[in-house]
């Protein structure tokens, strides 16, 4: 709980993995939310349950699921992220299926890893219930960089810095500039922006990068620590 706590004092937003390999229960997610501040704002990954072994199939009960005990979180819940495996091949009316079961009530986020998934039918099914493209990095071959909800959702995987997966300065410097195409002009625009985990203690030093370049392409970057007091190794 004291690093929960540390953390929340240095960035205002986290994207929980955990809850994709076992799902925690409503009052496990109301600690959490008690440790830190009031204006943190929590994004969950959904259960594999729903996207790996149901594939997207079936998905009222686990969405059901998944929103009950995410209502531990109350007001500090953020997006829901959907990460579908690398082998789902595109299925519109389960998307939309799915999409349909969070009732409006939830920001949900949606990455494909499947490049039959790049069908302006999956844009279209997306942009009807505001759900969002999730635009990731290294983005693949011929990955569209669609903004499908009046709010975003980024992924850093991996940077082509050293030591490995750190990034370099021009890639941040050049997602600052394609967000501030996509959905800058207006300070109520959230995009939830997040870095990999890594053995190195990169992702500390890539956020505040990341947030020194997007504060100079216009946008309003929420709070992140000063990276030289995490050195890298």
């Amino acid at each position: 709980m004291a690093r929960l706590a540390y953390y929340g004092r240095h960035f205002q937003t986290v994207e929980i993995n955990n809850a994709f390999y076992r799902l925690p229960g409503a009052d496990a997610f109301r600690r959490w939310r008690a440790q830190v501040p009031d204006d943190f704002v929590w994004s969950v990954k959904a259960s594999r349950y729903l996207t790996h072994v149901r594939r997207l199939r079936e998905p009222e009960e686990p969405v059901r699921r998944l929103l009950s005990a995410l209502g531990g979180l109350g007001s500090r819940l953020g997006p829901i992220l959907l990460q579908l495996p690398p082998n789902l091949t595109v299925d519109v009316p389960a998307l939309a299926a799915t999409l349909r079961c969070f009732g409006g009530t939830s920001r949900v986020a949606v990455e494909t890893r499947h490049p039959s998934w790049y069908d302006d039918a999956v844009r279209r099914t997306l942009e009807e219930f505001g759900a969002a493209w999730v635009l990731v990095d290294p983005p693949g071959p011929q990955r569209p960089m669609w903004r499908t909800a009046d709010w975003g959702y980024v992924r850093f995987h991996r940077g082509s810095g050293r030591p490995e997966p750190c990034y370099t300065r021009s890639p941040l410097e050049t997602w600052a500039g394609r967000l501030a195409s996509l959905w800058g002009g207006s300070v109520d625009r959230d995009v939830y922006c997040y870095f990999n985990n890594d053995g190195h203690s990169c992702a500390p030093r890539d956020a505040r990068r990341f947030s020194l370049a997007a504060a100079r392409a216009g946008l309003s970057p929420t709070r992140v620590p000063d990276w030289r007091r995490t050195p890298l190794g």
